[in-house]
């Protein structure tokens, strides 16, 4: 077999090898020395779910939306405040009444005369005059006083309004009745972030699902090539002891150079399965890593081969079940939500607020005068209070018009979203209908090789084909299995990822037949 023919089946076996899954690529830790667990898709899928970082971390997003809807509820209530302080100044507070003078202006008092009657008791004027109680009239005459301006002074005075030391208590109600929509539209934002959270929850999951089938079918593909590149390895071993038997003991048709050529076969073939040997292994280390194991785990396959199972979905199904199910359908419908509730929030500065307003209060001060009365010591206020908006220099309004412009913009991406996803599943509907005629193919043509192969080995123990047929043959037979494997595994990949794109698990869709 030439140099040439040698590198061009090698080369075609590696391009067969390095596709063997893509996962092989992904950032894992090292094989593991303990021993490996062999389970199945399904146990991968609930370990993943249960042990993998990304899903809390999602959840917490959840949780932390669900905790601003609650703030923005909290808007609705009545808010009561209470505060308690003492305080101790360090002099006392106080008042000065500046001095100043009192002028009083001349004036005449007139007093009129008139007549009054006047008790006179017992004994008034002596013992036994007069002996008992008398009413004597007593008139007056009419007169008048007359009295000059006069100015008093009235010195400065410094009055103490509270003592140095003072301890108060208070309680405060703010209570907004109207808002014009202000509330309303921040619970709308918020119950937006609440549903795109969840919507990144079920993205998650769905990704964590694609990978987990991708690398479980990654890892069974990884182990059969393994198999294939050892039972290719045992039959070019056992063709190089024919090559060297009929090179030394027959009638010269295989000459040393055909031994040599199947030599330098043989050690390349062998340093492929020492690759393979390690993909399997970063395959299966990989796996354990995406499941959220320890980085010393290993996952082995429990299936021994990866199914196919012909799909019998409908297109337009599909995409009408993404638009239902598909997270970031999801995710935008919760951003116009949001986006809405914006809109709400923007035009209630147009409105006046209005609000119920209550205070309560009492302090303990050791000064009786000044401020410190019983009256200004304990004390309640209540009230209704209203701001109306009068001239913002049009903020308002171009905080409206920037809401409405996010709203208009979000619908245009959807518009994109949905003839995106339905792009995007039109592409895999195609490469899944190519993969099932790829299948078919490459089974015909695995089947032939094989046939080929044990033909072409029989007809070289009589010395009938030169080396190099017996070679190719053997190499086409490895080749035309690793595609066969291959497709099996890029059906199946596919059908995951149709799964993630729509939203949901699409294994019901297929036909049971294998």
């Amino acid at each position: 077999m030439t140099s040439a023919s040698a590198r061009h089946f090698l080369a075609a076996l590696s391009a067969v090898v390095a596709l063997c899954p893509s996962v092989a690529a992904q950032t894992a830790p090292p094989p593991a020395a303990t021993a490996p667990q062999v389970l199945s898709v399904n146990d991968c899928l609930r370990i993943a779910m249960e042990k993998n970082r990304r899903r809390p971390a999602s959840q917490f997003a959840v949780a932390m939306a669900e905790a601003q809807h609650r703030q923005a509820m909290a808007g609705y209530w009545p808010q009561v405040t209470g505060k308690a302080g003492w305080l101790r100044l360090d002099e006392a507070p106080n008042f000065i009444f500046p001095s100043g003078t009192l002028y009083i202006p001349p004036q005449t008092i007139n007093v009129p005369g008139g007549a009054a009657a006047v008790n006179l008791p017992a004994n008034a004027f002596g013992p036994g005059f007069p002996p008992v109680p008398v009413q004597v009239p007593v008139s007056f005459p009419g007169q008048s006083v007359t009295t000059a301006a006069q100015v008093f002074p009235i010195p400065e005075q410094n009055i103490k309004l509270l003592n140095r030391q003072t301890f108060m208590t208070a309680g405060n109600l703010t209570w907004l009745l109207y808002d014009g929509g202000m509330r309303k539209g921040y619970r709308e934002q918020a119950l937006g972030a609440v549903a795109a959270a969840q919507a990144e929850v079920r993205r998650t999951d769905l990704e964590l699902t694609d990978g987990v089938v991708r690398l479980y079918y990654g890892a069974v593909l990884a182990r059969q090539l393994h198999v294939v590149g050892k039972d290719t390895l045992a039959r070019m071993e056992v063709t190089l002891e024919l090559t060297e038997s009929l090179y030394k003991n027959g009638a010269g048709k295989v000459n040393k150079t055909d031994y040599l050529d199947n030599l330098v076969m043989v050690e390349t073939i062998r340093s492929t399965v020492a690759e393979l040997a390690k993909n399997e292994a970063m395959t299966e280390a990989a796996l354990a890593y995406t499941l959220g194991l320890p980085w010393n785990a290993t996952v082995r396959p429990s299936e021994e081969d990866v199914p196919h199972r012909p799909f019998a979905g409908n297109l337009d199904e599909l995409v009408s079940t993404a638009y239902e199910f598909n997270p970031d359908w999801a995710r935008l419908e919760a951003g116009l939500k949001a986006y809405n509730g914006a809109v709400s929030t923007a035009r209630s500065g147009y409105y006046p607020k209005v609000a119920l307003t209550g205070e309560l209060h009492r302090w303990w001060n050791d000064n009786t005068a000044g401020l410190s009365t019983a009256a200004n010591k304990v004390g309640w206020s209540f009230g209704v209070g209203a701001e109306i908006p009068i001239f913002d220099g049009f903020l308002t309004r171009n905080r409206v018009a920037e809401a409405l412009a996010r709203v208009a913009k979000l619908k245009e991406e959807k518009f994109l979203l949905r003839e995106g996803i339905g792009l995007q599943l039109r592409e895999l509907f195609l490469r899944l209908d190519a993969a099932s005629k790829t299948y078919q193919a490459a089974n015909r043509a695995m089947v032939a090789a094989r046939e080929n192969r044990d033909l072409t080995s029989r007809a070289y123990q009589n010395e009938l084909v030169e080396t190099e047929k017996v070679i190719r043959a053997q190499l086409f037979e490895a080749l035309m299995t690793a595609q066969f494997l291959k497709t099996r595994y890029d059906h199946v990949a596919i059908e995951s990822q149709i799964s993630l794109v729509v939203g949901r698990e699409i294994a019901g869709r297929m036909n049971s037949k294998p």
